[in-house]
């Protein structure tokens, strides 16, 4: 009986330093992550606010678009009214001053197209 608990106690102690050991690695493991954590968390924080710099930016750049984009519409309305009024203009004249010298334009025929004559009959009255 005494070998019997001689084995068994060989074993607990064994079993014991086994197990202290692995504590001891563990211990070792969370140590380190608490050293590299710090770091990385610092580094995490750097990139986020790298990150909302260049949004900033980029909603300054797209505000700038916006009023640029304002800018170009009005002055194409601008453009518009200050050379296609006197445009209209300049080719009405043209036309009245060749109707007036060209007569009917040569050939007899009607610048514009002539819709044919109504019929009578059961439509409208």
């Amino acid at each position: 009986m005494a070998v019997f608990w001689a084995v068994l106690v060989s074993f607990l102690a064994f079993t014991l330093l086994r197990l202290a050991r692995l504590l001891d690695e563990a211990g070792k493991v969370v140590h380190d992550l608490g050293e590299q954590a710090g770091p990385l968390l610092e580094d995490m924080n750097r990139t986020m606010r790298r990150a909302n710099e260049q949004l900033g930016r980029t909603d300054v750049i797209t505000k700038q678009v916006a009023g640029v984009t304002q800018n170009v519409s009005a002055v194409t309305t601008v453009m518009t009214s200050v050379v296609g009024g006197p445009l209209v203009k300049a080719a009405a004249f043209s036309y009245g001053v060749r109707k007036a010298l060209g007569g009917n334009g040569g050939a007899g025929a009607p610048d514009r197209p002539q819709l044919p004559a109504r019929q009578t009959g059961k439509g409208r009255k």
